[in-house]
């Protein structure tokens, strides 16, 4: 049998035809693929052929079984195999990345970063594999958490793409260590990368849509950047330009001629995946701006574009997506007054975790922190302390710690004989008491004002109306109350209208205005009717006996219970 590698035997290329048409069928006929492949080996082939061979089989049980013991073996001699034969770079890098991807799959992530390792380190001649090698490594020192190594290898992968003559590719690498420092919060070190990215950017002269998408990364880093800051007013020039350069992606053509340099084969996102994340990011402004009507509309727009995708498309990415979409707009639903249908959204996100275990891992504290908002909403207070208790044991991340203590204090306060526990709460909020505590709501409502946090304010006013009427200062307490009530209605917060109607109706009974008063009282009487057909629904849904559930993953099925078991008083 001649071994000439330019022109492969006929028995060959029959056996690689009929194995590629049984793969390509509808539906994929798997098995058989496989035995035209195995059957390569009966010809003892030589070492290039029987190489590839392997990592054909290994790549086709990885994707289309679940025999990842046979997938792993073939990978193993591809590896082998091919670190013997010169200029077989293809085949021998590819099957290291694979063979790591299985590995990582498998929970065998320390067998998988020796062989990264190994193959970046032979890889420097091959500046494709080398570059997407860097990122996979990364990558998975990113899913341990361990940002820092995450981080170093990003930036020896920016500086190896700077010296082969790769700027688009550097500019990735920057662009993608900007994005863990803003993880990490190292806002000293984003600032100058940023920067630095910005200029790369704007001066990169290539293909349009490569371009654009680079516009896109960076504009997203930044929006979010402001967002983390609580800066929505600031955020609007950023935000509109992400807007537009998503607007202009959407009008070009994917561009089929391939870039010369190796280096800048790499895509960062999809454009169907990066109109999902625009309209995210907007979602998130909009819902910390206190438009939760826009919110609404765009999250339905996102999560229609994502049912289509997934279609097509097993992404876990867009599963991503989609959870953090529902997170929000399960927020959305709770203070518009909308619990029932909140209700039935965190159940959604429950399904979405049980179908992926490192989902549930990194959105576990999120969920049950959403379920404590909802148990405060229909008054359980019991089950809130348990469900942000939980919530506490499940996240390191900082600015979530603070958001569930903070409404772990509030239920305290609710039940109005935890003064103790109170108090050792508030300690670990602020253990060194460096705010100036008289200030607390002219400050906030300052801060609020300055950047629209228009439900931040109306709370801010409506809080400062109560104390000014408690004072007995009626005119005062009246210039707060009203124009939180329009607020209130604009955003729309059922809660603070509740609560703005309630404190109108006996302000307006304390000056002597009765029509006024009676209108209030009436619109104090709507807002509780609502609230309280809600409550109703909410607790009548079987997966209202979500509240209970405190430990271990979502659970599967959910049993229907006899009606609601709370009390909407102290909410009225």
């Amino acid at each position: 049998m001649a071994s000439n590698v330019e022109a492969p035997e006929p028995w060959y290329l029959a056996l690689l035809g009929f194995a590629e048409h049984f793969r390509t069928s509808s539906p994929p006929k798997i098995r058989l693929c496989v035995h035209c492949l195995q059957a390569v080996f009966q010809f003892k082939p030589p070492q290039r052929i029987e190489a590839r061979t392997h990592l054909q089989l290994g790549s086709v049980l990885y994707h289309h079984t679940k025999n990842s013991e046979l997938a792993r073996s073939h990978l193993e001699k591809a590896w082998f195999i091919s670190q013997q034969v010169p200029q077989f770079e293809d085949v021998k890098f590819e099957a290291a990345s694979i063979l790591s991807e299985l590995f990582c799959q498998q929970n065998l992530v320390d067998s998988a970063k020796p062989l990264l390792r190994k193959a970046i380190q032979i890889s420097q001649q091959t500046p494709y594999w080398h570059c997407r090698l860097l990122f996979q490594l990364a990558q998975l020192h990113t899913l341990e958490k361990d940002l820092v190594s995450a981080c170093d290898l990003l930036g020896v992968g920016a500086e190896y793409a700077r010296v082969v003559g790769s700027e688009y590719t550097r500019a990735l690498f920057l662009l993608s260590k900007g994005m863990l420092l803003l993880m990490e919060r190292k806002l000293g070190e984003v600032h100058p990368l940023l920067t630095l990215c910005g200029t790369i950017v704007e001066n990169w002269q290539g293909n349009p849509i490569q371009k654009e998408s680079l516009r896109v990364f960076f504009l997203v880093l930044q929006v979010t950047h402001y967002l983390d800051a609580g800066q929505v007013k600031s955020v609007k020039p950023c935000l509109k330009q992400l807007q537009q350069c998503i607007q202009t992606i959407s009008t070009l053509h994917d561009d089929e001629i391939l870039p010369t340099n190796p280096a800048d084969l790499f895509h960062w996102l999809p454009k169907e995946h990066m109109c999902v994340l625009v309209y995210l990011v907007t979602v998130m402004h909009s819902m910390q701006a206190g438009y939760l009507e826009k919110a609404q509309k765009y999250t339905d727009k996102a999560l229609m574009q994502l049912e289509k995708l997934k279609m097509l498309d097993c992404s876990p990415i867009l599963s991503t997506f989609q959870v953090i979409l529902l997170e929000h707009i399960i927020m959305c639903r709770l203070v518009t007054g909308h619990k029932a249908t909140a209700l039935q959204e965190i159940s959604q996100v429950c399904q979405l975790c049980q179908q992926s275990p490192r989902l549930f891992n990194n959105h576990a504290a999120q969920l049950h922190t959403l379920l404590g908002l909802y148990c405060i909403s229909v008054n359980c207070m019991d089950n809130a302390e348990a469900q942000f208790s939980t919530a506490l044991r499940l996240t390191t991340h900082q600015e979530l710690w603070t958001f569930i203590v903070t409404n772990l204090a509030s239920v305290y306060i609710r039940e109005g004989n935890r003064h103790q526990e109170l108090y050792s709460l508030l300690e670990r909020i602020n253990p060194d008491h460096n705010f100036p505590v008289r200030r607390f709501l002219r400050e906030t409502l300052k801060m609020s004002n300055a950047e629209d946090l228009n439900r931040l304010t109306a709370c801010s006013l409506v809080l400062l109306g109560h104390i000014f009427y408690v004072l007995g200062n009626h005119r005062e307490s009246n210039n707060m109350v009203v124009p939180a009530m329009q607020l209130a209605s604009k955003i729309p917060d059922m809660s603070v209208q509740l609560w703005s109607s309630a404190l109108l109706k006996d302000l307006n009974k304390a000056l002597g205005n009765t029509m006024d008063a009676h209108e209030a009282a009436q619109m104090h009487q709507n807002f509780s009717q609502q609230l309280l057909q809600d409550h109703i629904a909410a607790c009548s849904l079987p997966e209202h006996n979500l509240i209970s559930w405190t430990d271990g993953p979502p659970p599967v099925q959910i049993q229907a219970q006899n009606g609601p078991t709370t009390s909407l008083a102290s909410l009225l």
